[in-house]
């Protein structure tokens, strides 16, 4: 593997360091073909980790990161399908998911995300499974599942246990509000603080350090610090599934689909 050109992502290795770039409009959602070029690129990733160091990950998008799941086409693809069929495709997807970001969370490379912007729900998410986050300053963080009657569903609040304190873990599940990226930083959910459109840069200024040094400290250091919680993992999606099959998430997610404004995901 040395590039691949998707529809909602690209990658490429070069020097030691991979790099995948989300841009599938308008803010990187998470669906079917996300996820699929997710898949292809975590296969490629497996297949080539011996050969690098670090991995960067970034959007290429003004609005920012990603949004998190594409919840319209969630809607749309699950109707006229009886409570049994729903549940199950709800599982599938999360699965699929889950190994995704457990895969890019236990690599054995250094792993940054470069954050700006909007990072919701799946997004925050998948920045979680890296082992650093470098945000800009516009750069906000949130679950707003709570509006939709849900919890966070890709392994977010076991990974946000594993990082930080119950406080603030149960601030952001519980109210739904957004963390700004200044009072992420004061709470050590972030690495660097950065000016706007500077996470990149300094991304790649972390992963340019890393390649001088041999792995195999820095590989055996994740394995003690970031043990993936598994059990957590699972306990997650049992919960996510038996909320979403509620008259009450049915309607929330009707009228987010139904929202004519371009961002309805803002708080």
């Amino acid at each position: 593997m040395r590039q691949f050109q998707g529809k909602t992502l690209s990658y490429n290795f070069e020097d030691e360091i991979f790099d995948l770039r989300l841009h599938r409009v308008p803010c990187n959602e998470i669906g079917s073909t996300t996820l699929t070029e997710l898949e292809q690129f975590t296969e490629q990733l497996k297949r080539h980790a011996t050969r690098g160091k670090a991995l960067v990950v970034h959007s290429s998008l003004s609005a920012g990161f990603s949004a998190g799941a594409d919840l319209r086409e969630l809607y749309f693809g699950l109707q006229s399908r009886s409570p049994g069929e729903r549940k199950k495709r709800v599982r599938d997807f999360l699965e699929r998911i889950h190994q995704v970001f457990i895969t890019i969370d236990e690599i054995p490379l250094v792993t940054v995300a470069a954050v700006h912007g909007v990072v919701f729900g799946g997004g925050f998410e998948l920045a979680l499974t890296c082992d650093m986050i470098v945000a800009d300053r516009t750069a906000r963080f949130c679950f707003p599942e709570l509006r939709l009657g849900l919890i966070p569903g890709f392994g977010g609040v076991p990974r946000l246990k594993r990082d930080l304190g119950n406080a603030l873990i149960r601030d952001l599940l519980l109210t739904g509000r957004s963390l700004n990226a200044s009072k992420a930083a004061a709470v050590g959910l972030i690495s660097q603080l950065v000016a706007p459109g500077e996470a990149l840069r300094a991304s790649k200024g972390i992963t340019a350090q890393v390649a001088k040094f041999d792995s195999r400290a820095s590989q055996e250091a994740k394995q003690f610090l970031k043990p993936i919680p598994r059990q957590e993992l699972e306990e997650e999606i049992k919960i996510f599934c038996n909320l979403f099959d509620r008259p009450e998430v049915e309607a929330a997610l009707s009228k987010f689909v139904g929202s004519t404004e371009v961002q309805p995901y803002l708080p």
